[in-house]
């Protein structure tokens, strides 16, 4: 497997791409808007020149990883004879599905089709394709190119050939993956995204400030992150996607998503993409000040 294509340039894409292409891949990174690939490549060049002021990469791995990305518009030509599509977008269904049914027309049945979901189901994903054996879900973590964790989801019809071939792929770019099976939510935001929601319910039900809630996850339970200032940093419109997956899955009132949160992501409040969530990122994207609402 030499050549590989990520679909979405936006923060989990970019960051697919940067391992890929930094592990010696040639990677054909896709999006339908130009402004949103020119975007993507500065902050790949950005994340580049971050590691090679820490010494962790040379100037010379800085220019062969830039040289190893190739950026389209269009779907049908970025996918041409490649061994790999990951599929990076929004974390919608039907945006996704679409997708897939574009690569389904485009790409040769013997390409292996990933995606970057974090919680949607792949069975239902693969079910829109022919060889649904071939699609797999590939969840890596942000930042991508520093955190080790990719989850392997095995959807109904995954093969174990497929299965091995991520798994042996994901070793190579110096990644750990761990193979689940495909429920909603998977492992990872299965069991994060509760953990946030009831952060929400307990600022909401006024127990404590976000502050207060974030500092005892942080000194209490060893979190680098407090949950609050993880929703921020995640996206809480993602949060509240996730949320609204597995609340629809498993019919379970556990994963209902905060009203709070509901209304924050109706207001625009989304966290440090758009400069304000629990947090005010008006003058620093670090977590330092508590949003006016919350004070």
């Amino acid at each position: 497997m030499k050549t590989i294509a990520v679909i979405g340039a936006g923060t989990m894409g970019n960051g697919i791409a940067h391992t890929f292409a930094q592990s010696g891949f040639t990677v054909k990174l896709i999006d339908v808007s130009e402004k949103s690939l020119d975007k993507g490549m500065t902050t790949i060049a950005a994340n580049l020149d971050r590691m090679l002021t820490k010494g962790s990469i040379t100037q010379e791995d800085v220019a062969k990883t830039i040289t190893n990305i190739i950026t389209y518009t269009d779907i049908k030509d970025g996918v041409v004879g490649v061994d790999l599509v990951i599929e990076a977008a929004t974390e919608n269904v039907e945006l996704k599905l679409n997708i897939f049914k574009q690569l389904n027309e485009a790409c040769s049945h013997n390409t292996i089709l990933a995606t970057n979901t974090s919680s949607i189901s792949i069975t239902q994903i693969g079910a829109v394709v022919a060889h649904p054996e071939r699609v797999i879900g590939m969840h890596f973590m942000n930042p991508v190119p520093i955190m080790k964790l990719v989850e392997i989801i095995r959807g109904y019809n995954t093969s174990d050939e497929v299965t091995k071939i991520i798994m042996d792929l994901s070793e190579k770019l110096g990644k750990t993956p761990v193979e689940v099976n495909d429920y909603p939510g998977f492992v990872a935001n299965r069991i994060l995204m509760p953990m946030i929601n009831e952060a929400i319910e307990t600022l909401y039900n006024k127990v404590a400030g976000v502050y207060e809630i974030d500092t005892v996850m942080k000194l209490g339970m060893g979190h680098p992150m407090g949950p609050l200032q993880l929703a921020d940093f995640i996206g809480l419109d993602v949060c509240l996607a996730i949320l609204n997956v597995m609340y629809d899955g498993f019919k379970n009132p556990k994963y209902a998503p905060c009203p709070l949160l509901v209304n924050m992501v109706r207001a625009g409040k989304m966290g440090v993409k758009t400069g304000e969530g629990f947090y005010d990122y008006s003058e620093s994207k670090k977590a330092e000040k508590i949003a006016k609402q919350f004070i």
